[in-house]
């Protein structure tokens, strides 16, 4: 296999190709309301994710499995995760989607969060999945933070002797953290930015002040705090044994390692995405596996095309097409699949 650019066939609607209103138009359409399933899972440090499930699941026992991983402070509510879902779901996977710590329902147990390069509570789920449907393949998909911490595992799964995963998707994954750190630091990006580091300050905030965090930082400390730069050197670093926020952004980031990847892998990224630099990839080495396809326009996470009359989400459709190809493999690929895991 050899590395693989690619246009993405994505056209954005006349008058609607500006990046912030297609970052902004998903929130605003509706989006599907599937039956869903709540499990928790337990971790090997005492904490727990939570899972939730679209149901009911297909009867088959081997029905190939889609795991989403969210976005920054995204969950199951989030826009694109119930467009993804569903879209798997209709094409007979067993589709979940993993909430990071503290992300679900409830507070995690921890004096911890998670962050772009965790990749451990990922890992340890679909080696759960794995022993569950042991001949089912597993397809997972990350989006923005949930992608680069995707690509991450699958690096890191190369050097595993039996693979966690049998494909991915990465919808715009921050690749290069510390240049994404810079973009949001600019324009009308600090909007994004400002949602964000409120979202993760309201969180953070009850647990310092009951005590619960190991962290040098009053409230008013925390409240100063201006950009998500700031945030990861006072919070994330020191919560997850980095020196710094630049520590974290170099350790972190997938970009560098995405040159080892031999796992077939789809990355989807808009050149006009605000949350990082057009030229992302430029300097960047793929591996063999990797099929990169590119789009003049599309925003984060936005690519809202015009389809049937209506606005409608490119990416529950190209992400869709995606899994077809590979539900048309299933039979061999699971072949394959049960003797490597066996």
């Amino acid at each position: 296999m050899t590395p693989e650019r690619h246009d993405a066939d994505f056209q954005a609607p006349p008058g609607l190709a500006n990046r912030h209103l297609q970052t902004l138009l998903p929130r605003l359409l509706p989006a599907p309301s599937p039956v869903l399933s709540w499990e928790t899972l337990a971790l090997p440090d005492g904490d727990v994710v939570e899972l939730c499930w679209i149901a009911p699941g297909p009867a088959d026992e081997d029905a190939p499995l889609f795991v989403l991983f969210h976005g920054l402070e995204g969950s199951v509510d989030s826009p694109y995760a119930r467009q993804l879902l569903t879209a798997a779901g209709e094409r007979g996977y067993r589709a979940l989607l993993m909430h990071f710590r503290g992300c679900g329902r409830h507070p995690n147990r921890r004096p911890r969060a998670y962050h772009s390069g965790d990749t451990a509570d990922a890992h340890w789920l679909l080696t759960r999945l794995a022993r569950r449907y042991p001949r089912a393949p597993r397809i997972a998909c990350g989006v923005s933070l949930g992608a680069n911490m995707l690509l991450k595992l699958v690096a890191e799964d190369a050097q595993r002797e039996f693979p966690a995963l049998h494909g991915a998707i990465a919808i715009a994954p921050p690749v290069d953290l510390a240049a994404s750190a810079d973009c949001l630091e600019r324009g009308f990006a600090r909007v994004y930015q400002r949602h964000l580091l409120g979202a993760l300050k309201a969180k953070v905030a009850p647990r310092l002040d009951a005590g619960e965090l190991p962290l040098a930082l009053s409230s008013r400390d925390l409240n100063g705090l201006g950009t998500l730069r700031q945030y990861d050197d006072a919070v994330t670093a020191p919560l997850h044994g980095f020196a710094g926020a630049a520590d974290y952004y170099r350790r972190a980031s997938a970009g560098p390692r995405l040159a080892g990847i031999r796992l077939p892998t789809l990355i989807l990224h808009a050149e006009d995405d605000p949350f990082m630099p057009s030229r992302l990839y430029q300097d960047v080495t793929l591996g063999p596996g990797i099929r990169l396809e590119t789009s003049r326009h599309g925003g984060h996470v936005g690519f809202i095309e015009r389809r049937g009359g209506r606005l409608a989400s490119w990416l529950a459709r190209r992400v869709g097409a995606q899994l077809d190809g590979w539900a048309g493999a299933t039979p061999s690929m699971r072949e394959a699949f049960s003797r490597s895991d066996s």
